[in-house]
């Protein structure tokens, strides 16, 4: 059944070269050769559709991190992003059916961001939207950034709702290398997923749908196993089975098979975080572990291709 399977990468990065990477210059020192060395990848656009020209994969969600050339207070000037978002037009044109575009976007930049976020999904045709989970002192549920997901409801296009690096928790987990840093964007996206559900986003936006990582598990779980104490158990997980979908990165068996019995088989999506994530191919790491968490082959199809041609609106 491995050879059978149509595997679409929903978690994929690209930044252009005329975009400085400001994420390689403030790297800390035990991590700037990792950094270079992705930093090499995020630019190759021959390489970004290789895997597609080769076979092994259908296609790939790609998004240009606004993360990723932002200052040190996160940010990136308004133009930059619009920038961004014409060039990945470009790009997914250059490469149809290969390619599926995020339009990144300011979530936190209030009314404006909105009206980016209408502008790539309607004007440049691009497939949804690609968020940070934080900013900050301020969670995705924040008020600056509910223009952004009503136009996200409103238009029915998914929104990654995508992990950054806390301060001061990164700070305090640098020493402990790359599993430090992923715990520290764990932790925020799991307090994201937490408070679009406890913030009431959820029950207020009926037409929302986002994407969390794999390292949102915890928040996840925890969000369920609190709720199963309460009378507000079925409405709350009810909610998250309605809005959440949660990708494989960091791809093992526990990890797809508790994501499929808290959200259901039908919500959890291919995704590598490819180059930043870079093991080779993911057809034979994602089958073996959807194989080994004992999903079914329907199961394997959905999680596979088919629940992210489903959320993207693509027949």
């Amino acid at each position: 059944m491995t050879d059978e399977l149509n595997i679409i990468d929903w978690h994929c990065h690209h930044v252009p070269a005329r975009f400085e990477l400001t994420a390689l210059s403030m790297a800390p020192p035990s991590q700037r050769a990792r950094w270079e060395a992705i930093a090499c990848k995020l630019s190759d656009e021959d390489l970004l559709v290789k895997d597609m020209c080769d076979g092994v994969l259908g296609a790939r969600v790609v998004n240009i991190p606004a993360n990723l050339i932002a200052d040190a207070n996160g940010l990136v000037a308004h133009d930059t992003i619009m920038a961004i978002n014409d060039h990945l037009a470009g790009l997914v044109a250059r490469h149809k059916g290969h390619l599926y575009g995020l339009g990144s976007v300011d979530a936190y930049d209030g009314d404006r961001a909105a009206r980016e976020a209408e502008r790539a999904i309607r004007d440049l045709g691009l497939h949804g939207l690609f968020v940070d989970c934080a900013r900050g002192d301020l969670l995705i549920d924040a008020p600056q950034a509910r223009p952004t997901l009503e136009v996200a409801s409103r238009l029915g296009v998914p929104v990654f709702v995508h992990p950054v690096a806390p301060q001061p928790l990164t700070k305090q987990m640098t020493p402990y290398g790359v599993v430090g840093t992923l715990f520290a964007r764990g932790t925020i996206n799991s307090a994201a997923l937490i408070a679009l559900l406890e913030g009431g986003v959820f029950s207020q936006l009926p037409g929302l749908r986002v994407v969390v990582t794999a390292h949102a598990l915890g928040g996840l779980a925890m969000a369920v196993g609190l709720s199963s104490q309460s009378r507000a158990a079925p409405a709350a997980l009810d909610l998250l089975r309605k809005h959440v979908f949660i990708d494989t990165q960091l791809i093992h068996p526990s990890l797809i098979k508790a994501s499929a019995e808290v959200l259901g088989a039908d919500r959890v999506m291919a995704g590598s975080d490819w180059p930043i994530v870079d093991d080779g191919p993911i057809r034979e790491r994602l089958t073996d572990a959807m194989r080994q968490a004992r999903l079914t082959d329907d199961e394997q199809h959905a999680v596979a291709a088919g629940n992210c041609l489903r959320l993207l609106g693509i027949g």
